[in-house]
């Protein structure tokens, strides 16, 4: 029987989450996401969702759509 993640990170996992979104990259490659999974204990699913909505909240408190893509689009 597979294990089920927890729905929501630990604290401890929303520190380094926040910390790579923050001052790392907001729109990290698969390495890197693969990378953080790893770091934090998350699926490569879970921190690619995490990341999408985090952007979207930063979008949107930046006064930017929330799903539009680069300003080079």
């Amino acid at each position: 029987m597979a294990t089920e993640q927890p729905a929501e990170p630990t604290e401890e996992q929303l520190e380094v989450l926040e910390h790579n979104f923050c001052k790392v990259d907001k729109h990290p490659d698969a390495t890197t996401l693969c990378l953080i999974a790893a770091e934090t204990g998350l699926s490569e699913e879970q921190t690619r969702k995490w990341f999408k909505q985090r952007l979207s909240e930063w979008r949107k408190s930046e006064g930017l759509p929330s799903e539009s893509g680069s300003v080079r689009d």
